[in-house]
């Protein structure tokens, strides 16, 4: 059990440390005086999130329609599965560079 809480914790705390790279201004943290630019800012890092968990269900639900995936995972697998992870973000744009022969 304690294994378990640690494993969902780690992921949490994996989920957090998100915010620093997709709010990045000032390290991650709200400034200014103003409390409504605060809040506009907490909402959007929110709508962010949000989409993001939704992108990532998405993805997750394709691969598992799969009928190789539902023979190969477990009840463990399952419940381990999360939709908590941003790995695949690129929070700088994408870059494709094109090496040719000059």
């Amino acid at each position: 059990m304690r294994k378990e809480i640690h494993e969902g914790l780690q992921v949490v705390e994996s989920w957090n440390s998100a915010n620093s790279d997709l709010f990045y201004g000032k390290d991650g943290d709200l400034t200014g005086d103003d409390e409504a630019g605060q809040e506009v800012s907490m909402l959007a890092l929110h709508l962010l999130q949000s989409s993001l968990v939704h992108v990532n269900t998405l993805l997750m639900q394709q691969v598992l329609a799969e009928p190789k995936w539902a023979d190969l995972l477990t009840e463990a697998d399952r419940r381990a599965l999360s939709p908590l992870w941003w790995t695949h973000v690129n929070p700088y744009g994408r870059f494709e560079l094109t090496c040719t022969a000059a």
